[in-house]
Formats: structure tokens, sequence, C-alpha cells
């Protein structure tokens, strides 16, 4: 059981890092999946989020912002309902990738890393989603989509809009 008595995760998220640090050779190599999982409970990785995990893995704040300025997949801030993460390497860009992008910044009126004003989306442009074959490719949260033109990106976005999207996070 964890020593963090008032903790600030769900009990089973507190629960999965009690065992994450048992499964490493050292406590501090359970910080990234730990911040990736504390994101998708809390939304983003706030001051309480650092605070509480440095604790649990017995290190500084700063090793934890350290690592946090790190990795472009980690926020700071908080994203919209639905974060697009748009791929633009070389497949993708090959394919579109930056057309997709544009189109993206321009039908929701915000740029990278931007989040629309009522919170319900926002963008960022990704190295690689994974999805070479089928570029372009972007993800929503976590449910992927390929093959993409600005039609179809069209359709996916009033699919969300409208709240019929997988709301997976």
């Amino acid at each position: 059981m964890s020593e963090i008595a008032n903790t600030i995760f769900s009990p089973e998220l507190a629960a999965r890092f009690d065992h994450l640090v048992t499964i490493y050779p050292l406590k501090r190599s359970a910080l990234v999946p730990m911040l990736l999982y504390a994101q998708d409970e809390v939304g983003y990785v706030s001051d309480a989020v650092i605070s509480e995990i440095a604790q649990r893995i017995g290190i500084m704040e700063l090793d934890v912002r350290n690592v946090l300025s790190y990795y472009s997949m980690l926020r700071t801030k908080p994203a919209g309902k639905y974060n697009l993460q748009v791929c633009t390497n070389i497949s993708c860009m090959l394919r579109g990738g930056y057309e997709i992008l544009d189109h993206c910044k321009a039908k929701l009126g915000i740029g990278h890393k931007g989040v629309t004003p009522d919170g319900t989306f926002s963008l960022e442009e990704v190295e690689c989603i994974g999805a070479c074959c089928w570029a372009p490719a972007m993800q929503v949260n976590y449910d992927f989509h390929d093959n993409l033109t600005t039609i179809k990106v069209d359709e996916i976005l009033e699919t969300y809009r409208n709240g019929q999207g997988k709301d997976v996070k």
C-alpha cells in the first residue's frame, strides 16, 4: 500500500502506481508510465501530479519537471475533451499530413497545442502514430483515423462535435 495518505488519484490508479514501482529495478524507471497514466486520469500533468509522483518514487519535483519538459506527449495544460493528434512524419507528410493539419487549424481556429474556446477540441502536430501504411492519419484521444482527406476530417470533427465519437482517454 502506498505511503501517500491523501492521494489525488483514483484508488485504481493509486494501486496501479503502487504496483508499477515494484516491477522496475529502480522506482525512478516508473516515472514516464506514471506521468502518462496520471495525464489520462487528470487531463494534464498539474503541479499536484508532479508533487505526488515525485513523492511516490522518491525524487525531487525538479527531476519530474525535467522529464516532463523532454517528452512532447506530456501536457502541462489541459487539453480539449477531444485531443486531435495529426501526424506529419515522412509517410503522412508525403501523403498530405500538412494539408490535414492546416485544414484542422483553419476549421478549429487554433494552432499547435491550442484548445478551442469551448474546450471541445485541442490540436497537436505529432511525429508518428504508427499508421504509415494508411497515411495521412490522426488520432482523437486514442481513436485512430486513417486514409484522411479534408472531407473525411470534416465528418470526423462533426461526429465528435455532436458527441457521437469515441470518448476514450
